[in-house]
């Protein structure tokens, strides 16, 4: 198996990139699509996944063909085609619509660390997912989701919390996700071994 870089992301065939950024230790599979987006340090994302305009939290798992912060048509317009605003394709005296795009890339979707997107979800721009959520597979989250929740459905909404709001409050002043790489190669076996309050317990949370 590849190990993965801390300077370099690891970049499945067919991954295509634009304009985006990342952090140490992070990975984009097959034929997946990153535009205009930010990975944290570990983040990741499985083979077809389209993700733009997104800032990706730590630790992020996404799963295969997700489409995080997927973009709208102008529906308020008499026509909906994207010769509205791609439309130096269509002739060759018309200019694309810069505004239209700025203001697209502009609506931002920000998932927070350690969050886990099932296979199949989409989760729509201008929402924020909190630190450890869990997105079901094939969910479609079209509103923010709290810390530690559990949300399926179509749209998404929370099936239960992971833990328990003490619990849920220690692991945010915890902050796991931002130690450095040793202290959490130290942890590993208490990370593969203990429950949550066991964790807590031992690492002062």
């Amino acid at each position: 198996m590849t190990r993965l870089s801390p300077t370099e992301p690891f970049l499945h065939s067919g991954a295509q990139i634009t304009n985006s950024t990342f952090g140490a230790y992070c990975e984009v599979g097959q034929d997946a699509r990153v535009l205009n987006s930010d990975f944290g340090d570990y983040a990741y994302c499985e083979r077809l996944s389209d993700i733009a305009n997104t800032s990706v939290g730590k630790f992020a798992n996404i799963a295969a063909a997700t489409r995080i912060g997927p973009t709208d048509h102008p529906y308020a317009h008499a026509a909906q085609h994207h010769f509205l605003y791609r439309s130096s394709w269509y002739w060759e005296d018309a200019q694309d619509d810069a505004d239209f795009f700025a203001a697209r890339a502009a609506r931002r979707t920000v998932l927070g660390p350690d969050c886990w997107i099932g296979h199949g979800a989409i989760i729509k721009p201008d929402v924020t997912l909190g630190a450890g959520v869990i997105v079901a597979s094939g969910a479609v989250v079209t509103k923010d989701v709290p810390d530690f929740a559990i949300v399926g459905g179509v749209s998404a909404k929370i099936i239960r919390m992971r833990f328990s709001q003490n619990v849920i409050d220690r692991l945010m002043a915890l902050a796991w996700w931002d130690w450095d790489h040793q202290r959490l190669r130290e942890a590993l076996p208490d990370f593969r071994k203990l429950p949550a309050e066991a964790f807590l317990e031992k690492y002062n949370g």
